[in-house]
C-alpha cells in the first residue's frame, strides 16, 4: 500500500459534513442575511455591476465556457482504461454521472422555481417584491426561474469527483489529500461563480448556499446508494472492484 494512502471516510463523517453545511445555511436563512448582503452591491436604480465586463464576460460566461469543456474532458476521463492507483472505471463513472445528476436537479428546481432574481426586486428597480424561496408555490410579481443559482452549480456539481478518493470501493486505499484537492478546488470555484453573481445581482449568498447543498446531497446520498447496491452487488459475485484489471497488466483494458 502506498504510505500515504488511507482507508476510506466512513460515511457519517461526510454525512456530518452536510449536515453542518445544511445547519449554516438555515441559519443564514433565519437571519435574513440576503437582505443585508445585497443592498452592499445594489440601489434603487439596480446593480451597477451587472455589465461589468470582468464579471459579465470573463467570471460568467468564460466560467461557463470552461466548465462545459471540463464536463466533456471530465466523461472522457471517466470512461479512458486508466491503471492504478487511479479509481476504477466503475467508480469515474459513477461520479461523472452524479455530477450530471447534480446539474439536473437544480436546473429542474430552477424551471419550476417562482423566485425572480434581486435585478428583478422592486427594491432595485425592478417589479418583483421579494419572496423568500422556501416559499414554494408563492409568485412574487416577477420573471421567477432563479433559485437556486444555476451558475455556481456548473462548479458544484463536480463534488462528486473527490469521493473516489475520500469514499472508494470497500477495500480500496488512496490518498485522501487528491480528494481534499478536488473538493477545495471545486469549493473555491463554485463560491467564486457565487460571488459573481451576486456582485452583478443575479443571486442573493443563499442561492449559492442552497445549490451546495443540492450538488452535495445528490452527490453523498448517489454514491452511498451505488455503493450499497450496484458494488455491493459486484463483489458478492466475487467481481474485484479495486483491482487494477489487465490494463495495468499491460493486457487488455477492463470491462466497465
Amino acid at each position: 500500500m502506498n504510505a500515504a494512502a488511507a482507508p476510506p471516510l466512513p460515511p457519517w463523517r461526510l454525512a456530518s459534513g452536510w449536515v453542518v453545511a445544511a445547519l449554516l445555511t438555515i441559519l443564514w436563512e433565519w437571519s435574513g442575511l440576503d437582505t443585508v448582503a445585497m443592498p452592499w452591491v445594489g440601489t434603487p436604480t439596480g446593480f451597477p455591476l451587472r455589465h461589468a465586463w470582468w464579471l459579465e464576460r470573463v467570471l460568467h460566461e468564460g466560467l461557463r465556457q470552461a466548465a462545459v469543456l471540463a464536463f466533456a474532458a471530465l466523461w472522457v476521463w471517466a470512461l479512458w482504461p486508466l491503471k492504478a492507483p487511479a479509481p476504477t472505471r466503475r467508480e469515474r463513472v459513477a461520479a461523472m454521472a452524479l455530477a450530471t445528476l447534480s446539474l439536473l436537479a437544480v436546473n429542474l428546481i430552477k424551471n419550476q422555481s417562482l423566485t425572480s432574481c434581486p435585478w428583478d426586486w422592486r427594491q432595485f428597480g425592478g417589479v418583483a417584491e421579494r419572496v423568500a424561496h422556501w416559499r414554494w408555490g408563492v409568485a412574487d410579481g416577477g420573471p421567477g426561474r432563479c433559485f437556486p443559482g444555476g451558475h455556481a452549480s456548473s462548479a458544484f456539481a463536480f463534488i462528486a469527483l473527490c469521493l473516489p478518493w475520500l469514499a472508494p470501493a470497500a477495500g480500496a486505499s488512496r490518498r485522501r489529500g487528491v480528494g481534499f484537492r478536488w473538493l477545495g478546488g471545486v469549493m473555491a470555484a463554485g463560491l467564486l461563480a457565487g460571488a459573481v453573481q451576486m456582485l452583478r445581482g443575479a443571486h442573493p449568498p443563499s442561492h449559492t448556499l442552497w445549490t451546495l447543498l443540492i450538488c452535495s446531497g445528490v452527490s453523498l446520498a448517489g454514491w452511498r446508494l451505488v455503493a450499497r447496491t450496484t458494488w455491493a452487488a459486484a463483489a458478492q459475485r466475487g467481481d474485484p472492484l479495486t483491482s487494477p484489471g489487465p490494463a495495468a497488466r499491460g493486457g487488455r483494458p477492463a470491462s466497465p
